[in-house]
């Protein structure tokens, strides 16, 4: 099977061992998004069968299982077993054993030489006091995972395996580059937080509050190219709402919170695929496990932790055929909190005893990213040219926020072109022509967008608008309808 293996995936498996045969018990594999965990997983279990070796293999839902199963059937392991009543795949003599949490904490501990713990990051009562158990201390636990940071991770682990980063997988081309657009800052003062994280009930009502956040459906019109999206949205009211602002759009939205069954959200996962869905609204999910075909990414949700924020954007990282890029929407301002996906990392294990001041085991802050003010691309530490747009702000001034847009976060706006404003005139005019518009249209449309009225010398003739100008003006409408319903109110 080694032959078959990407070099980032055979490193992996050269640390795991040298780090066994130097007496570590309890290693953690971190492997990013699409990094090939599955593959990685199947690679250990394999050799560990070579050798006679009896496996367990912990997932942290039930509902996993038959996925789990599934993966290594089609890596050729298929003299499998699971812990789980009533499973048609009991078998307690199989060589590998897959069970869950859940079942760990009403079932004896399956037999096993070696025990993989997939999602480690995700601390359960019942794995840790397997893994104390002293009957099981000469036994290896493996732990993989994404984003092994969780404190205190480092007192039931003793070593931690990064083979390789997010970046060095993106410069590889087997995760996609990402884009980050971002609003201005979400207003969250006196949400308070509990347990490392925003405490949920006042962020939601910070978050659903349009004159404070923008607009996330117009945005999306304007900015998302219709791409196939997935919205993290931050409690199930709230991502209610955003799927039925996406509906009263015309864009079809799904749902998916932490009580969509399994059957249900294998259908919204076919529709979205298949484009009878351009965007489900999710809640407390989809943000592990998942391998759909994802192209754009909604952040309304902010967050302070790195683990919630890296599982959310590896949702679209994964490349697929056509994908130039995964486009982020971000309306929570956390890059600007916590940097890009790229930027976060760790070298060791947090033990929980590391001083708040510092970040816990996270070293060193790195410079974060800024807004360019012209178009709200979000420009790397340092960068002063906006590598989107171009502009190259001279100074910084006051906070410019429009209602329902992504807006300019300090900073002139940027020197438009006088072609592309009598670009935008002509089409507005085509635009207002064609539909039969009141004769003020296009000048309120153009002095909405940059600010002024048209020069006198902008004498041109009406021309079919162009995608672009269509996106903007729908935009507009979706924004004036938010207004309409907000004053009805």
């Amino acid at each position: 099977m080694r032959s078959g293996l990407r070099p980032h995936q055979i490193r992996a498996l050269d640390l795991l061992r040298a780090s066994l045969r130097s007496g570590k018990r309890r290693p953690v594999l971190q492997l990013p998004t699409g990094a090939g965990k599955t593959v990685i997983g199947c690679a250990v279990v394999s050799g560990a069968l070579a050798k006679g070796n009896r496996v367990g293999f912990v997932v942290p839902a039930i509902s996993l299982i038959d996925q789990t199963v599934r993966a290594f059937h089609r890596e050729g392991i298929t003299d499998v077993g699971v812990v789980q009543a009533d499973h048609e795949l009991t078998n307690p003599h199989a060589p590998v054993q897959v069970c869950s949490i859940q079942t760990l904490q009403r079932r004896a501990y399956p037999g096993a030489d070696v025990v993989l713990v997939d999602e480690c990051h995700k601390l359960f009562k019942a794995q840790t006091e397997w893994m104390a158990d002293e009957r099981w201390r000469k036994v290896p636990f493996v732990g993989l995972s994404a984003t092994p940071w969780t404190s205190g991770l480092g007192k039931h682990y003793d070593d931690l395996l990064v083979a390789t980063t997010t970046q060095e997988l993106i410069d590889a081309g087997y995760l996609s580059p990402f884009r980050v657009f971002g609003p201005a800052s979400p207003d969250l003062t006196g949400v308070k937080t509990v347990a490392g994280d925003y405490h949920e009930g006042q962020l939601a009502e910070a978050m659903d509050k349009p004159d404070l956040t923008a607009d996330i459906v117009s945005t999306w019109t304007r900015l998302g190219e219709n791409r196939p999206t997935l919205v993290f949205a931050v409690n199930r009211a709230h991502a209610r709402h955003i799927q039925a602002d996406y509906e009263r759009a015309g864009v079809p939205c799904g749902y998916v919170d932490a009580h969509t069954t399994i059957e249900e959200r294998e259908d919204i996962r076919q529709q979205f695929h298949d484009g009878r869905l351009k965007v489900v609204s999710s809640v407390g999910c989809l943000t592990t496990g998942v391998d759909w075909d994802v192209r754009c990414i909604v952040l309304a949700r902010p967050t302070q932790s790195d683990m919630l924020f890296v599982q959310m954007i590896g949702r679209g990282l994964r490349t697929a055929s056509g994908k130039g890029d995964c486009l982020i929407l971000d309306h929570s301002d956390t890059h600007q909190r916590l940097g890009f996906v790229t930027d976060i990392g760790r070298s060791k294990l947090c033990t929980g005893k590391e001083k708040k001041s510092s970040g816990g085991a996270r070293e060193k802050r790195q410079k974060l990213p800024s807004v360019c003010s012209s178009c709200s691309f979000i420009k790397p530490a340092g960068v002063h040219e906006c590598p989107s747009c171009g502009f190259a702000p001279k100074h910084i001034e006051g906070v410019a926020v429009a209602d329902g847009e992504l807006t300019q976060i300090g900073g002139k706006t940027a020197q438009v072109p006088i072609e592309e404003k009598r670009r935008w005139y002509a089409e507005l005019l085509g635009y207002q022509q064609l539909h039969n518009k009141n004769p003020k249209f296009a000048v309120a449309n153009y002095k909405n967008k940059f600010g002024v009225w048209p020069d006198r010398k902008h004498d041109v003739e009406p021309r079919e608008p162009s995608p672009e100008v269509l996106s903007y003006l729908k935009s507009r409408q979706i924004a004036w309808a938010k207004r309409q319903q907000r004053q009805a109110a």
